[in-house]
């Protein structure tokens, strides 16, 4: 855990493009470039202020959350589970699918640079690899073509020479189909089970009873029934290892 939390700390850490940034240089020593007091103050402040960002966009957190909130307003039951359960299963579920990724990161970036092996501008290349991998995997390719021409940027010649400015975005969005795809097929049931109550309190007269009250403890026992928690949050890890 203590190497997943580096390694992802360790990502905006390392998009320092040279050996100084604002007048603040990089310290010189037997064994390499290490980075001087200021700068690793100036590192840390951009890293606790892009790190909720970065964790909530570019990881398997934003696709959870988003489906999580679906299977809640499909059940409708409102505020239970709350946000803060919902929002802690889903960084669970990130920190699990990115496990690997973060630690490919911390060995190829941040660990040669920490022992002064390398540059800053060097772990950042390497730390890229294994970060494009992960969204290259994910993010669609009409996607990463219309944040290409928005940024007017030249077409890679191979999938690893599409710059994470546009394949950061591309990532998102792409995300936000699956999720929104894997939420319509939650509703699909309970839908169902709404349809068949409405019709059933309608017929014999109970119109002033509100469908959803009636409804509500069915769908409750149907995803109980079929241990929905264990199936949903399964899917959801298993499609990021599909």
């Amino acid at each position: 855990m203590r190497k997943l939390l580096l390694a992802l700390v360790a990502v905006p850490a390392m998009a320092a493009p040279s050996d100084s940034l604002l007048g603040i240089t990089l310290v010189q020593n037997k064994s390499g470039g290490s980075l001087s007091v200021p700068m690793q103050i100036v590192l840390l402040l951009t890293v606790l202020t892009l790190l909720p960002a970065i964790l909530m966009s570019l990881t398997p957190f934003l696709r959870a959350v988003v489906v999580l909130h679906f299977l809640r307003q499909a059940l409708g039951t409102q505020t239970a589970p709350s946000n803060q359960v919902l929002v802690g299963l889903a960084m669970f579920v990130a920190l699990l699918v990115m496990q690997p990724v973060a630690l490919d990161v911390y060995h190829h970036g941040w660990e040669p640079l920490e022992n002064g092996q390398i540059t800053a501008s060097q772990a950042w290349d390497q730390a890229q690899g294994p970060i494009k991998t992960f969204l290259m995997k994910f993010a669609r390719e009409k996607d990463i073509q219309l944040f290409l021409e928005l940024s007017h940027s030249p077409a890679p010649a191979k999938p690893a020479d599409v710059p994470l400015s546009a394949l950061a975005p591309a990532y998102v969005l792409s995300e936000l189909k699956a999720a929104f795809q894997i939420g319509a097929v939650l509703f699909l049931p309970f839908l169902i089970i709404d349809l068949v109550v409405a019709s059933v309190t309608l017929s014999v007269g109970m119109i002033q009873l509100p469908p959803v009250m009636v409804s509500a403890p069915f769908k409750i026992l149907l995803f109980v029934m079929v241990d929905g928690w264990n199936l949903v949050v399964g899917s959801l890890v298993r499609s990021f290892y599909s």
